[in-house]
């Protein structure tokens, strides 16, 4: 195992699980019948009902899902298959197998929602003006998603890179 990950690496990880929350939240509102801010009209025109409500539902799960994987790049499990995994059990993970699809993942985040900042200069017909504001703030945090991501997988190939050259921190 390598060295224990910095205290901001650990915050950075966790605050990417958390950023995910609000906007999966909001969306759970929608998919059990609250208009969450959409006027009658663009309620209506989103479907949220059937097949419209598994999909903001599945969203909102495998958006938190991918989110907590961040926690893999402060944790033990991220370098080492967990014992409880057959056949690979305790096995250490490459380093390159984690940090290339994590830096990929920073990198479809940063270019996915950095839009977002530009929000409020939009207009959101489907949405009331409360609705706008709230749905604003609510998506906002993902913003941070990617570069916090970013920054946890610089974090986790230091680390990595100084083990195997056999220096490691407490």
């Amino acid at each position: 195992m390598t060295s224990t990950p910095p205290r901001w690496a650990v915050r950075a990880a966790h605050l990417c699980a958390l950023v995910t929350l609000p906007t999966g939240l909001w969306r759970l509102l929608l998919a059990t019948g609250h208009q969450a801010g959409y006027t009658d009209a663009g309620y209506a025109a989103m479907d949220f009902s059937g097949w419209g409500a598994g999909y903001v539902i599945g969203l909102s799960l495998i958006s938190e899902v991918v989110a907590l994987l961040a926690l893999g790049l402060v944790r033990p499990w991220g370098e080492v298959v967990p014992g409880w995994v057959p056949l690979l059990g305790g096995r250490p993970l490459p380093r390159l197998a984690v940090v290339v699809p994590a830096a990929l993942g920073a990198l479809v985040l940063t270019v996915l929602w950095t839009p977002l900042v530009a929000w409020w200069a939009l207009p959101h017909s489907d949405l009331t003006a409360r609705g706008s504001l709230v749905v604003g703030l609510l998506y906002l945090p993902l913003v941070a998603w990617g570069p916090l991501l970013a920054a946890v997988t610089v974090s986790y190939d230091r680390r990595r890179r100084r083990s195997a050259a056999g220096i490691i921190t407490a």
